[in-house]
């Protein structure tokens, strides 16, 4: 009940600022301008409304999803095969150390493991186990510029998005490695790595990563850029 609480709330006061913001258009705007207007309308609402340390809600082993539910914009058989041997995160932009991570080398540091829900921008939401690292903590080790507006990634499966800086040092965020007590990621899941960011929509957490850019340049995410998804995309 909590949960169905907590996302309601955000849901209502989404859809009211986005007819507020409707109300504002010039009379002469086009159906797609005006939406374009109250996408960016909603996504300054959401950043402002957006509270760094208020966490998402947790849950116990007995609630999880099983089976846990694949989504994709490809079907299941097309999940891609990714060589762990061959397969690096690399990391760039307003970073003191940019590089190249290995698995084995992302497990090495400090984990953390929260079961949370992930909620489909399609109307439903599955519970399960993450264990990754902390994205703040990931960014100290880069000694990445904080003060820079985005982190944007990249995905061996052509996924691409980006978040606003204040998410991805949401203690909640992690670069997500493991699940349901397991030390690797599915295939269908992320494997090898994939973002889990439970104070955002589904879309915002981008599977099978396979980079990081730490930038002020915005650069929107794949269902942005093709069905007009709100970016910001908060719960």
């Amino acid at each position: 009940m909590t949960q169905k609480i907590w996302t309601g709330r955000r849901q209502l006061l989404r859809l009211s600022l986005g007819g507020a913001a409707l109300a504002l258009l010039p009379d002469g705007a086009t159906v797609e301008a005006a939406l374009k207007r109250v996408s960016r309308f909603n996504d300054v609402a959401q950043a402002a409304l957006f509270r760094p340390q208020t966490l998402a809600p947790t849950f116990a082993q007995s609630e999880l999803t099983l089976p846990f539910r694949f989504n994709a914009f490809y079907s299941e058989a097309s999940v891609p095969e990714i060589d762990e041997q061959q397969w690096r995160f690399k990391v760039d932009g307003l970073v003191r150390k940019p590089g190249a991570w290995t698995l084995k080398q992302l497990k090495a540091l400090p984990p953390r493991t929260e079961i949370t829900r992930l909620v489909c921008i399609e109307g439903w939401s599955a519970i399960g186990q993450w264990t990754g690292v902390p994205l703040w903590h990931f960014l100290a080790l880069l000694g990445a510029d904080i003060s820079a507006k985005y982190v944007a990634f990249t995905c061996a499966d052509g996924y691409y998005t980006s978040i606003d800086m204040a998410s991805a040092l949401h203690p909640q965020t992690m670069l997500a490695f493991g699940f349901n007590g397991q030390d690797s990621l599915p295939d269908e899941f992320g494997f090898p790595l994939r973002l889990r960011i439970p104070t955002k929509l589904g879309f915002k957490n981008p599977k099978h990563l396979t980079g990081l850019v730490v930038t002020n340049r915005f650069t929107s995410g794949y269902w942005e850029d093709l069905h007009g998804y709100n970016w910001f995309a908060g719960l």
